[in-house]
C-alpha cells in the first residue's frame, strides 16, 4: 500500500521504517527539516537498537522517503498520525496541539477513500472529536484509531511482530472498510499470528491509557513493598519471586528500584487522571495519584540511602552515577529517575559524575551543571560511592574486584537490584540494595 506517516519522532520514525520493511511504499513527513535530512541520510536522531540498520535497508529499496512537505502525503491510501502528546505545562492534562496541527495540515492532502489513522496516545474522546471534524471538512475519508504499544529498546520488534493490534473504528460500512484497510497494512504480522481486536473509538483510546496505568501500578506496588521490607528487614526480591509464582500476578514488572520514568508512563497516567476528572469519573482513578507519589518517593529515598552510604553527609563526596537513561537500550532521559537523583545529589553538595553508554548528550541538555564522563574508568576513579541507576548489561556484569583499586571508598548502591550482594560484600564492598536487608 501507499502510506504516509505524519511526525518523525520516536514513534513515527520507527513506524515508517517498519511499514517500508513490510513492503509498503512510505513517505514520512515532519516540519523539522534537520530531522528529515538526517533520517533521509539513514541516521536516527535517537538511539534505538536495530533502527539504523533497518533505515539503511529500506532506504536502499526506495520504498521509504522523508519529506518536510505535507503535500507529499497526497497519493497515499492510509495516513498515520504519529506525533507527540506531552503533558501541558503546569497541568496533568495532555497537550494535543501537535495532534490537532498534524490533522489539520493533512486535510488538504486527502483523497476520496483515504483512511486517517491515529497512533498517538490521546485522552478518550479525541478520536470522536476528530472524526466529527473530518466528516465536516472531508467526508470522503474515514478516521480510525490504532494505539501503539512500543517498548523503548524493542520498538522495531514490537512494530514488526506486535503482541496485539487494536483498531478503533466507526460503526457501519465505514468501520468495515477501515478494518479491511488496516488488515492490508498489517497483513505481514497478522500472517504470523498477531491477534487483532476491533473496537469503538473510546475503547481503543482507553486501551493504551489503561495498559500504562496497570504497568505503573505494578511497579509502584513492588516499590511500596520495598518500603515495607526496609522497615521489616525483609527482602523484596525474594518477596517478588514468591508472589510472582502466582500466575494471576506474574513476575514481570515486579522489580523494585528507583521507579519508572520516560516519555510515556508518567505523563500518560497523569493525563488519564485529568481526563477522568473531566468526564466526572475522577474517583475511579484516585489510586493513580498514590502510584505517582510512590514513584516520586523512590528518588528521595535513593538520595537518603546514598547519604547514609557515604557516612551521613554528601558535602564534597564524589558520587559516580552509572546510567541516566530511564531504561537500558535507550538514550531517553525524559522524566528519568536516575537523572533526577543525580541532580538532587549535586544540589545537596555532592560532586556528581555521570556516565552512560548512550544518554549523556540528552542528559547534558537537561542538567548541564553535572559532570559527564563517557569513559567508564575515568568516571569511577576516586569515587566515594557508585550508584547503579540504569541496568545496562555492562553495569550488571561489573567486577567488584576490578573496581576496588579504582575507587576511594568501596561503596555501591544498587538502584535496580541487579547485582549479587553476596559477591560484592565478599569482595569488601558496602552494598546497598533497594528493599533488601
Amino acid at each position: 500500500m501507499r502510506i504516509s506517516v505524519i511526525g518523525c519522532g520516536y514513534l513515527g520514525a520507527v513506524h515508517a521504517a517498519c511499514m517500508a520493511k513490510l513492503g509498503h511504499e512510505v513517505v514520512a513527513i515532519d516540519v523539522d527539516e534537520r530531522k528529515i535530512s538526517e533520517l533521509q541520510a539513514g541516521r536516527s536522531h535517537f538511539f534505538e537498537p536495530g533502527l539504523p540498520e533497518l533505515l539503511h535497508e529500506v532506504l536502499q529499496t526506495g520504498r521509504l522517503k522523508f519529506s518536510s512537505n505535507i503535500a507529499d502525503a497526497r497519493g497515499s491510501q492510509v495516513h498515520f498520525l504519529c506525533v507527540g502528546t506531552p503533558q501541558r505545562k503546569g497541568e496533568y492534562a495532555a497537550d494535543l496541539k501537535y495532534v490537532d496541527a498534524a490533522f489539520s495540515s493533512l486535510i488538504d492532502a486527502l483523497e476520496a477513500g483515504n483512511l486517517v489513522v491515529g497512533k498517538s496516545t490521546v485522552p478518550v474522546g479525541t478520536a470522536a472529536r476528530l472524526a466529527d471534524d473530518l466528516l465536516e471538512r472531508f467526508p470522503e475519508a474515514t478516521l480510525a484509531w490504532n494505539p501503539e504499544f512500543l517498548r523503548e529498546g524493542f520498538a522495531v520488534k514490537d512494530t514488526l511482530s506486535p503482541d496485539r493490534l487494536v483498531y478503533g473504528v466507526p460503526s457501519g460500512e465505514d468501520g468495515h472498510r477501515a478494518t479491511e484497510q488496516l488488515d492490508e497494512v498489517y497483513a505481514g504480522p497478522m500472517g504470523l499470528g498477531t491477534r487483532r481486536l476491533v473496537v469503538d473509538y473510546a475503547t481503543a483510546e482507553l486501551v493504551k491509557s489503561a495498559a500504562n496505568s496497570f504497568l505503573a501500578t505494578k511497579i509502584s506496588f513492588i516499590n511500596a513493598m520495598a518500603e515495607v521490607c526496609d522497615a521489616a528487614g525483609a527482602d523484596v526480591t525474594l518477596l517478588a519471586d514468591a508472589i510472582g509464582m502466582d500466575d494471576r500476578i506474574g513476575r514481570k514488572f515486579l522489580n523494585a528500584g528507583i521507579g519508572f520514568g520516560g516519555g510515556c508512563l508518567p505523563k500518560d497516567i497523569r493525563a488519564f487522571m485529568a481526563r477522568a476528572g473531566e468526564l466526572g469519573a475522577d474517583q475511579a482513578l484516585t489510586f493513580l495519584r498514590e502510584v505517582d507519589d510512590i514513584n516520586l518517593r523512590r528518588r528521595i529515598r535513593v538520595v537518603e540511602l546514598t547519604r547514609q552510604l557515604v557516612g551521613g553527609s554528601l558535602l564534597g563526596k564524589r558520587i559516580t552515577v552509572l546510567g541516566v537513561a530511564f531504561k537500558p537500550n535507550s538514550d531517553d532521559v525524559r522524566d528519568s529517575p536516575a537523572l533526577s537523583i543525580a541532580a538532587q545529589l549535586q544540589l545537596q553538595g555532592a560532586d556528581v559524575t555521570v556516565t552512560d553508554p548512550e544518554a549523556l548528550s540528552n542528559a547534558k541538555g537537561r542538567f548541564p551543571e553535572l559532570t559527564y564522563e563517557p569513559d567508564f574508568n575515568a568516571a569511577v576513579t576516586k569515587a566515594n560511592a557508585l550508584l547503579v541507576l540504569t541496568e545496562w548489561d555492562q553495569y550488571r556484569s561489573l567486577s567488584p574486584a576490578d573496581l576496588a583499586s579504582q575507587v576511594t571508598s568501596k561503596n555501591i548502591l544498587d538502584g535496580r537490584n541487579v547485582l549479587d550482594p553476596v559477591q560484592w560484600r565478599a569482595a569488601g564492598w558496602t552494598y546497598q540494595g533497594i528493599g533488601r536487608p
